[in-house]
């Protein structure tokens, strides 16, 4: 891996990356790091660019060899390198190369870094090529004649020549715009994503079925009791909802790996992919016992990472493009320190390099009262990236919804990546589980018509108000609108934020003719969550909505307020506003 000085001693995701070197689930069995130290940061001299007197020495914070070698000596570069190479392949650790040369010339052909560091360029301008150097070294010991230096430096200068040549040429193209992605892959429709009773049945086992002597803790196994049951009789939770999805992609061949802080326990979800023995520490893992044939399950959780954990995550999707690869962070808010990694890579690297990647990123969401760091995983990021389809951005509310989802990222053939923003307290709400029927049969509804009216034959007339929403804040309007007896609004929810699902809203717009007043709520502030977005592109797709009303907080600079208290005012006024003529 190259490394710039600057860069390797200035940028946290280097310490971040080597703290993962030797843990379980993210181990490589070493890499050679090679830092070209040649003062690319050549604005900033050393001694203002860090603590440490070299720019590897982050390097021994997991003991890894550091090499120090001159770069004019091409010799001792090989010989270090050789020996770099021959410790990780014996020791399987990390091993750091420091090259130490120089920039002859700036970071391109506008620069001139004698502006910045005259000193040292009056000693680079002064010196000789490395080239000249070593050919001279060369022809002094024998090793080549004149005749043969002169050939290989006018072969090596044709070779430039030609490349230079062609690049002209191609620039005498007239340059066009450049094409949209976003037809290239095609979600197919119709998709088919539930699975048979009997596949329900051995999860839930499987959760029961614990290995002989072996002692859970007195917690958890009320919890794993509880899957058993709802294997049989439904009420399915979001925790079990998700381990079926899971298991049944395992069940189908599928490599599934999900990570994250505290991932295998679930800070939320309370998945508990792995139970400990209680007496001796000893690890099982259900979903790795469903059948003989299965693929393997691999649930890690990972350092309190975000920059190098997302990274790691979406470069494991595109090595392995057969693999379920999901990183889960503790709270929403947190996968902000692996804005860089979103930016660069998972919302635009098809559209950059045609680099497929379909990582999934599960962050909780949910204005609770815990305070601003606690309740967002800012939605209206991830919208603000998306275009061409690049990635899928959802916020399921149902246990089977989320189940369907997570099959068809699965399975559509589609390599984009999944954005999912989980509940909090959804999941422990007796009103958010799902019937066993709603896992046998269906596929994901990127919009769920309201259930009072959605059975009811031909258009739904009366309807006078439409409440468009998405999350956990469904479920409040629906118990406001049974305590007030409001017979005259339907809440719909859009489960899916992008891409857009226009089509599916306007049919079920369409079974309320009666409807003059359509409003958007969110429990977000108005400058956030999903109302950004869809604010001006829902009027534009759809006349209808020329007049969508926003209901939420008001604009705010943080995504919640830090009291309880609060909270619990503000939400009241958004619903009472939600109602209100």
């Amino acid at each position: 891996m190259l490394h710039g000085d600057a860069a390797f001693a200035g940028q946290g995701v280097v310490a971040e990356t080597l703290n993962l070197a030797k843990l379980r689930g993210y181990r490589t069995g070493g890499t050679v790091h090679v830092v070209i130290n040649n003062q690319v940061g050549f604005t900033t001299a050393p001694e203002h660019s860090r603590s440490s007197q070299y720019s590897t020495d982050v390097a021994k914070m997991i003991d890894a060899p550091v090499f120090h070698v001159n770069g004019d000596d091409p010799e001792a570069c090989v010989w270090v390198a050789k020996l770099a190479v021959e410790y990780r392949q014996r020791w399987h650790n990390d091993v750091v190369i420091d090259m130490i040369c120089y920039r002859r010339r700036g970071h391109n052909e506008g620069d001139d870094p004698s502006m910045t560091q005259p000193a040292m360029y009056d000693i680079i301008d002064s010196k000789r090529s490395v080239r000249k150097i070593y050919t001279e070294s060369l022809i002094g010991r024998g090793d080549i004649t004149m005749d043969e230096a002169e050939h290989a430096l006018k072969d090596f200068s044709s070779q430039l020549e030609h490349v230079f040549n062609e690049v002209r040429e191609l620039e005498r193209t007239p340059p066009a715009p450049s094409p949209s992605v976003e037809k290239e892959q095609s979600v197919p429709a119709g998709l088919d994503t539930s699975v048979p009773l009997s596949v329900i049945h051995r999860i839930g086992d499987a959760h029961a079925e614990l290995p002989e002597g072996f002692t859970a803790h007195q917690r958890v196994k009320p919890v794993l009791q509880r899957r058993l049951q709802m294997s049989r009789e439904g009420h399915v939770d979001w925790a079990f909802g998700e381990l079926i999805a899971l298991g049944s992609l395992l069940m189908d061949g599928k490599l599934v790996r999900i990570s994250g802080q505290d991932t295998r326990r679930g800070t939320f979800v309370q998945r508990h992919s792995v139970v400990i023995d209680r007496r001796t520490g000893a690890e099982y893992y259900p979903l790795r016992h469903l059948s003989d044939d299965q693929e393997r399950f691999l649930p890690y959780d990972s350092a309190l990472s975000e920059f190098a954990a997302v990274g790691f995550e979406y470069g494991y999707s595109v090595a392995n493009p057969n693999a379920f690869v999901a990183w889960e962070a503790q709270f929403g808010d947190f996968v902000n320190g692996a804005q860089p990694i979103i930016d660069e890579f998972v919302s635009s690297g098809e559209a950059k390099w045609g680099q497929m990647a379909d990582v999934v990123l599960l962050l909780p969401h949910g204005l609770e009262g815990q305070g601003p760091d606690h309740s967002s995983g800012r939605i209206e990021r991830f919208l603000q990236l998306c275009a061409e389809g690049s990635m899928t951005v959802a916020l399921p509310t149902e246990p089977a919804n989320y189940f369907h989802l997570l099959r068809r990222h699965a399975m559509d053939g589609v390599r984009r990546p999944l954005v999912v923003f989980t509940p909090k307290w959804m999941l422990r709400a007796r009103q958010a589980v799902s019937p066993l029927q709603d896992f046998t049969e269906g596929r994901f509804r990127t919009v769920i018509d309201d259930p009072a009216f959605r059975d009811q034959d031909g258009p739904a007339t009366g309807v006078r108000k439409v409440l468009l929403c998405t999350g956990k804040v469904y479920y409040e309007l629906a118990a406001a609108r049974d305590k007030r007896e409001v017979r005259d609004t339907a809440i719909v929810r859009v489960e899916q934020l992008y891409p857009i699902p226009d089509r599916q809203l306007a049919d079920v717009l369409d079974r309320y003719p009666d409807a003059e007043d359509v409003r958007w709520v969110q429990e977000e502030p108005a400058n956030q969550g999903a109302w950004p977005l869809l604010g001006l592109e829902l009027p534009e797709r759809l006349p209808r909505l020329v007049g969508l009303r926003r209901v939420s907080r008001r604009r705010m600079a943080a995504p919640a307020a830090g009291s309880s208290k609060v909270h619990d005012v503000e939400q009241a006024e958004l619903i009472d506003k939600a109602f209100s003529d």
